[in-house]
Order: C-alpha cells, then structure tokens, then sequence
C-alpha cells in the first residue's frame, strides 16, 4: 500500500475509531478497538528518533510515551490498517519494536473482569460497593465518599467545590481530626486525564487508609488533608461506558471534537510547549486558561487554602516517575534541591516498583499549563506529578489485579510528606 493510500484509508478509519465519538452526534456510540495494538519502538540514535518522528506525523499515530533519549522507548498505538506497512517501515530501518498489546478491545475487556461481582459484600454490610479488586465508576466512588462523611463526621467532610460540564459534582474530601483547618495541609488529587484508570483507584485507597485504618491515625496528628479522587468525572465515566481511552474533558469546543486536557488548562505558561490548538488533539489546551469548569474549581478551591496547603500531588499513569516542576520547559525552581532530596526521599519507600525522580520536562517532554507548575506557581512549594505503574506491558489499560499492589506500595511513601509538612508552620 503507497503511503498516499494509506493515509486516505487511515483518515476514514481513524476518523471512525478515534475522532468521531467527539462529536455530538456519536456520544452515545461505543468504541471498540479492535485489532489495534500497542507497539513500543526503541530508537538508538537521533536518526532514529527523527524516523520515528516522521512516522507518528505521517500516520497521525497516538503516542502514549514520548522516547526522550537513545534507547528511550516510544510507545505507539496502531490501528490494524497500518500494521503490515509499519512493519516493513521499521524493518527497512532497522528500528526494534515490542508488540507489548497484541488486540487492544482484548485487554480492555481483561481489565475489569470482577466488576459485575464487585462490592456486593461491602454494599452489603457497610451501604457501599468500594472495594480495591476492581475499578469503580463513578457514582460507586461518589457513594463511598458520602459514607464515610455520614458515618464520621468528625474525621471526615465531604466538600462540593462545583459542578463538571455535564453536572456532576466535583468532590474534595478534607480530612482532619480538627475542626479549626489551621495544620498544614497535603493536596492528593486524581482522575485529571479520564483514562488514567489507577489513579482515582489509588486516591480512593489513600482516603480509606486514613479514615478507616486506625494505625494510621498518626498521619493526622499535624496534618490535614483534602484529597480529589476524580477531578475530570465527566471524561473517567465516559471511559467506562463509551471509549476506554477517552483522555480529556467532555466540554463542547464549538467544533466536531469535545473536550480539553485539563492538565494543559492550568493558568501558569498557558498555551505554551506540549500543547494544541487543535480541538480535536489530545493535549489541546482549551478557550483559555481554566477554560473546564474543572480546572477553574479546583483552581479557586486550592487558591484559598494556598496558605495551609504545602504539598500538591497529583496522581496520574504510567511511567513511574516521581516529576518536579518546571514541566512548561526544562527549566528548575530555585528550590529544586530541596524539592528533589524530598522525592527521593518519598521514592525510596517504594518496594515493588522503581520509580524515576527527577524534573518534568527533561526526563519526559515539555507540557505547559499543568496542575503542578500552577500548584507551585502560587506557593505550593512542594509539588509533584507522581505517574503511576507500570512501566508500559499495560500501559493505561492496567489489569484490576494490580490495584491492591500499587497502592499498597504507593502509601508508605506519604509518611516522608507528613513528616516535612508537619514541621511548616499555616
């Protein structure tokens, strides 16, 4: 097949596949990606990165990991239609590629084998279907936290700080073992890029770790927290029950395409590199900054408590890293040092899986407008992208087996930001 003919073939299919549940009329449609697959190119050379490059632009192909260096994989995903010229492509150039997912629609449905069953026995005996062997939809998450706030009301307050696009309330979680709000403070968030599954997963766990799990009542002593499972509802539901890898907002763009990235939608370095125009992009960064009724809540939720708050996390997948601002460019804080000795410090508490420390930008691209450079940009002194398991076999479609593992590996790490947040002063 030329490359003219396979562009024209891709454009029809892809259009189908990936761009077309944007618009209004196919939001309802469910997508199936069947036969795509999931490849992983090594590049060894800038020759080869470039190649690779021109590959990606050539095909329109979605990158779910940037190759940063020789010997840095790239992640691609390939719709079936281009399978057999890539093939030819990277062996003419004598590029390695892994198939790490050989049918995309087949993992998806392995993901989640449990959820029909899931929870039963805890909406049973505690009037909720959480639970951690399985990931939850939206409403399950929502009817977890309003438990908790109802049955302890003195640890837990469940706040609404506004409503998504399409109404949903926005939730933050403060827990305290204080009425007066006036400790330090440690920000979690999750569920800012709708398919990044573990994440909300693992910011459930951190919540019922806290309130529930007495030998943790430590990390309450001089620390508040306020913890946001799902930031971005909307897109999280849509890739429950329309399209698995939906990443953005679910807004109207005034175009054929919906939705913005959230984490471009940050009011510090707007619009800046690692960003779109392109409203049908993945990384397309909206009207303007705090564009989403989203980013605009939690942008004026935190910017309240930018005096109590001293830690930003925000939980996203996958990689395994541990990411310090700047991520606009690669530029460091004044306090990059302090920020790094923390994160290491944090890092090293993980026993299953290795985590990358170090700057945003340089060890993976540049990406202007994020939640973390805004989190600092205001005063957050301390503020971090934690991207989750794995390293890239699964990719954003991590199995529900691996829930429980990642976040009991995750959670021991939070002592290290206690125990610096505890020693700032409000």
């Amino acid at each position: 097949m030329t490359l003219l003919l396979a562009i024209a073939v891709f454009s029809c299919v892809f259009v189908v596949c990936q761009t077309a549940p944007q618009d209004q009329s196919w939001t309802e449609d469910v997508v199936s990606y069947s036969g795509f697959q999931l490849w992983s190119a090594t590049p060894r050379n800038k020759t080869e990165r470039e190649f690779l490059l021109k590959i990606r632009q050539d095909y329109e192909l979605e990158v779910w990991r940037e190759s940063r260096s020789d010997n840095s994989p790239v992640d691609l995903l390939i719709s079936p239609d281009f399978q057999t010229e890539l093939k030819l492509r990277l062996a003419d150039a004598q590029i390695p590629y892994e198939v790490k997912i050989a049918d995309m629609q087949t993992e998806i449905n392995n993901e989640n084998p449990n959820i029909t069953d899931s929870g039963t026995e805890f909406e049973n005996r505690f009037s909720h279907k959480m639970d951690w062997n399985s990931y939850h939809r939206v409403d399950d998450i929502y009817g977890y936290l309003n438990y908790l706030a109802d049955t302890y009301p003195r640890l837990v307050q469940l706040v609404s700080i506004g409503s998504s696009y399409e109404g949903r309330p926005l939730y933050v979680v403060r827990i305290s073992s204080s009425s007066s709000g006036t400790k330090p403070a440690i920000w979690i968030d999750g569920g800012i890029h709708a398919r990044e599954w573990i994440s909300p997963a693992v910011a459930t766990y951190i919540i019922q770790q806290l309130v529930e799990v007495a030998d943790n009542e430590r990390l309450l002593r001089n620390v508040d927290w306020y913890i946001m499972p799902v930031m971005n509802p909307d897109g999280y539901e849509y890739t429950h029950v329309n399209n698995r890898l939906w990443r953005k907002t679910r807004s109207m763009t005034g175009s054929r395409c919906r939705g913005a990235d959230p984490n471009r939608n940050f009011g510090y370095e707007w619009g800046g590199k690692g960003t779109s125009r392109d409203k049908c992009s993945e990384i397309y960064h909206g009207a303007n900054a705090f564009s989403e009724p989203e980013t605009r809540a939690v942008s004026n939720f935190i910017s309240g408590k930018a005096n109590q708050i001293k830690v930003y996390l925000t939980l996203h997948s996958y990689g395994q890293y541990l990411l310090i601002p700047w991520g606009y460019a690669v530029k460091f804080p004044a306090d990059y040092d302090e920020m790094l000795d923390l994160a290491k410090a944090a890092a090293s508490k993980f026993r299953r899986y290795k985590y990358t420390v170090g700057n945003s930008a340089d060890l993976l691209y540049p990406a202007a407008g994020g939640s973390d450079d805004w989190a600092k940009s205001i005063g957050i002194k301390y503020s971090y992208t934690v991207e989750l398991a794995d390293t890239g076999r699964h990719g954003f479609i991590l199995p529900a087996s691996f829930i429980q593992p990642v976040c009991e590996d995750f959670f021991p790490a939070l002592e290290v930001f206690v125990d610096k947040v505890a020693t700032v002063k409000v």
